[in-house]
């Protein structure tokens, strides 16, 4: 029996096959935040009988069902592979490093088709007794991460599901020994892609990437459950930059409306040899929308720059992740 409160839940993931077919979890992650849940639309019969004052239990019929939340989380140095890729797009097979026990992951940015999960929580009856839910069809529409002064790195998910299925026998959870990435390992860099250089003075960054879909693709045949969502609008990825004004490098970018290729990495402990539990985000080209410096009193200048990526002509965002995990 688990304890019958949050402190008894979990969280698995797997990769589908195909959309909306259960896959059997395989990750198991440190969630902090669920919002998961069953969405269904009714519609109840207006029909008039004599003498009838109410309407009746048995014309009330369910027209669609679907699934929405998000999941929000630490980032941690190993098990977030599934989520990546979901966002991401690529397919991704980790690469070992040299001989070691290091792989590298590289999520570039690609088409989400094809790419979805099952999520399967468990939500715990005060009895301590497990239910099980288990989300079918979902796709990452976005996922936002974020760091600032002594904080750990954590992500957030908007997912979308097809379904609910609440027969699925509950997994039993499983963990790695985990650390987070967190801002004692942060640094940014900015400068020509392949080129960046440290910027000093960030106090906090965050980026979110929006993968948006066409989720209402509902026809007649599909049993009130909807097709695999499609990609329907360019990518957008944006966020902002908290700095204290030690140099001009990012005001002067604002000002002329400059592009910069912008790394935002965390390098934890050494797996092995030259190679170190990584994760980081490249961005080869950045405009700053706002954000330039303005004194409110006496304290220290704390300009937050707002950007925007935007496609080079030749580089693809990515994310690229070193961890121990073999397999996503």
């Amino acid at each position: 029996m688990a304890i019958g409160s949050g402190l008894g839940a979990q969280i698995g993931i797997a990769a589908e096959s195909t959309y909306g077919t259960f896959a059997a979890p395989t990750r198991f992650l440190e969630f902090t935040q669920e919002s998961l849940q069953l969405k269904k639309t009714t519609a109840q019969s207006a029909g008039i009988a004599a003498g009838r004052l109410m309407a009746l239990a048995s014309r009330r019929v369910v027209t669609r069902r679907e699934a929405s939340g998000s999941l929000s989380l630490e980032v941690t140095n190993k098990s977030m592979g599934l989520l990546l890729q979901a966002l991401m797009g690529t397919t991704v097979t980790p690469v070992q490093q040299a001989t070691t026990a290091a792989y590298l992951q590289t999520h570039t940015l690609a088409s989400v088709a094809g790419k979805s999960l099952t999520i399967q929580k468990g939500v715990p009856l005060t009895t301590g007794v497990v239910t099980d839910k288990t989300f079918l069809g979902c796709k990452v529409i976005s996922g936002e991460f974020s760091c600032g002064v002594g904080e750990m790195l954590t992500a957030s998910f908007e997912i979308d599901g097809k379904s609910v299925d609440e027969g699925q026998t509950l997994a039993a959870a499983s963990y790695s020994n985990m650390s987070p990435f967190h801002f004692g390992q942060m640094a940014v860099k900015a400068g020509s892609f392949g080129a960046e250089t440290v910027l000093d003075g960030i106090r906090k960054m965050t980026c979110k990437v929006e993968r948006p879909q066409d989720t209402e693709r509902f026809y007649a045949g599909q049993s009130a459950l909807k097709a695999e969502p499609i990609e329907n609008d360019q990518v957008k990825i944006t966020g902002s930059i908290e700095t204290d004004y030690v140099a001009t490098i990012l005001d002067d970018l604002h000002t002329s409306d400059g592009a910069t290729s912008v790394v935002w990495e965390f390098v934890g402990p050494l797996i092995e040899a030259t190679h170190f539990e990584t994760f980081r985000i490249t961005l080869p080209a950045v405009k700053l929308d706002e954000g330039p410096p303005t004194v409110d009193g006496f304290g220290v200048v704390k300009p937050t720059f707002n950007y925007t990526a935007l496609y080079d002509g030749t580089n693809q965002p990515k994310i690229e992740y070193i961890s121990t995990d073999v397999t996503l």
